[in-house]
């Protein structure tokens, strides 16, 4: 399992929700977890790592094993406001400040299918809403203002030149060769 980075499609789609809790389910969490501790990041969505499924974790701390798998979160209520720099594991190397909720309240399935709800304040609180952000396709670059993505866009525009690359590379292998042909 690998991280995607910007531009790929996958990140802009609308996440299915989950209706089953299954082993399935599970190892789609595991793996994930583990992505997110070579990367060392806050949280991670599943569309981040290929699969367009309504499965977030977040980190609150270093720790490993402290990780939370939220399911089909949904996020009920919100209080506060400022502007943090913040920046996501699929634009590296691109932080920019955003505006976010400092307090939130989040309702959300276990991997059990068991409801439960967390409240988060401060930077899980912000990660928490990042990653919501991504079930919805909803992007960093979506959040940056006009000037940041200026700001940004020569970093933008190597992204965009790598996942190209990469795809054409993908294609390239794939793609007989007809001039080989008698």
């Amino acid at each position: 399992m690998e991280l995607v980075h910007y531009p790929d499609p996958v990140l802009r789609g609308r996440a299915e929700p989950v209706a089953e809790f299954d082993d399935q389910l599970k190892v789609l969490a595991d793996e994930m977890i583990k992505v997110l501790r070579v990367i060392t990041g806050l949280g991670l969505a599943a569309q981040q790592v290929g699969v367009a499924r309504r499965v977030v974790l977040v980190a609150p701390d270093a720790e490993s094993g402290h990780e939370i798998v939220l399911v089909n979160p949904e996020l009920i209520r919100t209080e506060g406001w400022e502007e943090a720099e913040e920046g996501c594991l699929s634009f590296p190397g691109i932080f920019v400040r955003i505006g976010r909720c400092t307090r939130v309240w989040v309702r959300y399935h276990d991997l059990q299918g068991n409801p439960r709800q967390m409240e988060a304040e401060g930077v899980l609180a912000r990660a928490v809403q990042h990653e919501l952000d991504h079930l919805d396709g909803r992007l960093l670059v979506d959040r940056m203002s006009a000037v940041q993505r200026v700001a940004q866009r020569r970093r933008l525009r190597e992204l965009e030149d790598r996942y190209e690359q990469r795809r054409n590379q993908a294609g390239a292998r794939t793609v007989p060769d007809k001039r080989a042909s008698p």
